[in-house]
């Protein structure tokens, strides 16, 4: 966590960002769940179902699908594409560094990545399967990941709750520390540019760590209210009241428009951006937030010198070598 007892106010004592000490670097390892440690056979079983189609009911939509491991950890569309080229409502979020959010799923339904891997299998409209006994029974039917599931729990283990185990495992392996802002808070001052420090500044003066805090940048809180627009072409555009956010879970009226956090983090990557992914590029996203969340009309400057700073965010990935999926020779899955 940033230890805030005020960033601007440390900001204005120190004249520049030598105060960077207040900020964390992003941790090389996510902790795991007392019911869930993390083993290499869990996460090698888990890299294989995260990039598995068969695990939707047409064989053709796996966890990878809307979230690639091989670019910025979703799929770069406004909403993403499921079974039968169904799409939903909403932009997938990143999978990277996903194991540092306190809740998953943009509306925060899901406490944990165990909780959110069962979800997407049985959404009618993501990945389409009619029921996990339908999915274990077409795991069971692959001489491979019997093998694969009794090196990671035992013999006779393939259940939903440990395959959500297993993807949970290799989802927390998804990090990526060192970026040019890592570097810097440890020490590196050539690490950010004049430009990216500017940025920096300024995203402590407006406030924006009052939401994106801590070393994913998606804290201290778990949800916070996305602003309805009142304006009506600005709605016209991006249509954010649409969809009531936490609400549409809840069924309460307090919870509208609430929103998980979403991790600054690799967030040059990930465009097109919020919740359902209207916002086409980067700097009209921090145009809009300044606004709508701060009051503020920023300057085309000030909107560079951001954008710039949320570059830096931009960590190392760890190599990611594509699983060998357990075949079925000589019949089909179906």
């Amino acid at each position: 966590m940033f230890k805030i007892r005020s960033l601007v106010t440390a900001l204005a004592l120190a004249g520049s960002v030598s105060v960077a000490s207040a900020w964390d670097a992003l941790p090389t390892q996510a902790d795991a769940p007392a019911d869930n440690p993390t083993t290499a056979a869990k996460v090698e079983l888990g890299q294989m179902l995260y990039h598995d189609p068969r695990l939707s009911s047409t064989g053709t939509v796996s966890c990878a699908s809307c979230h690639n491991t091989m670019l910025g950890g979703e799929d770069n569309r406004p909403n993403s594409m499921g079974v039968n080229g169904q799409t939903g409502g909403r932009s997938a979020p990143t999978v990277w560094n996903s194991a540092f959010n306190k809740v998953q799923f943009w509306d925060g339904r899901a406490a944990s990545l165990e909780e959110q891997a069962a979800g997407p299998v049985t959404n009618p409209i993501e990945m389409g399967m009619k029921s996990w006994d339908d999915v274990v029974a077409r795991l069971q039917s692959i001489e491979g990941y019997q093998k694969a599931f009794e090196e990671a729990f035992g013999k006779g283990t393939i259940s939903k709750e440990n395959a959500t185990k297993a993807i949970a495992a290799y989802e927390r392996t998804l990090i990526t520390p060192n970026s040019p802002y890592d570097k810097y808070v440890g020490g590196d001052k050539s690490a950010l540019s004049a430009q990216q420090v500017r940025g920096m500044e300024k995203v402590a003066e407006l406030g924006c760590t009052s939401c994106h805090s801590g070393p994913a940048f998606n804290g201290p809180g778990t949800f916070q209210k996305f602003p309805v627009i009142p304006n009506g072409y600005w709605e016209a555009q991006h249509h954010f009241g649409k969809d009531k956010g936490l609400a549409e879970v809840s069924k309460k009226q307090a919870d509208e428009h609430l929103w998980k956090v979403p991790t600054l983090r690799n967030v040059a990557l990930t465009a097109p951006y919020f919740h359902n992914g209207s916002v086409k590029t980067l700097d009209q996203a921090v145009t809009l937030m300044a606004k709508l969340q701060l009051g503020k009309d920023l300057s085309k400057d000030e909107v560079a010198d951001i954008v710039a700073f949320l570059n830096s965010l931009t960590g190392e990935f760890p190599k990611q070598k594509m699983p060998v999926l357990p075949g079925t020779p000589g019949s089909t899955f179906n």
